[in-house]
C-alpha cells in the first residue's frame, strides 16, 4: 500500500470513534522502516497559532480499511 493511498482515509479512534483526521506525513528512520504516522485534523480554516498533530506507531492501527484507518487512540 502506497501513503498516498493511506493520506485519503480518514482516521478513526477505536476508543472515543472521534475522527482524528488523516495522515499528513509519515517518520522514517535510516533504514527506510516506519516510525510513525503523523495525522491532523481536518480544518476549514487553518489556525496558525493552533498545531493539532497526532503522532501514532504501526502498532496503533487496529484495522486499515477501505475508508477508514481504525488506530487504537
Amino acid at each position: 500500500m502506497y501513503l498516498s493511498e493511506l493520506q485519503n482515509k480518514d482516521i478513526i479512534s477505536v476508543k472515543t470513534g472521534i475522527n482524528l483526521g488523516r495522515i499528513v506525513d509519515v517518520e522514517v528512520n535510516a533504514e527506510g522502516k516506519v516510525i510513525s504516522f503523523i495525522a491532523e485534523e481536518k480544518k476549514l480554516f487553518r489556525k496558525v497559532l493552533k498545531n493539532n498533530e497526532l503522532a501514532f506507531s504501526f502498532s496503533d492501527i487496529v484495522k486499515i480499511g477501505t475508508d477508514v484507518i481504525l488506530v487504537n487512540k
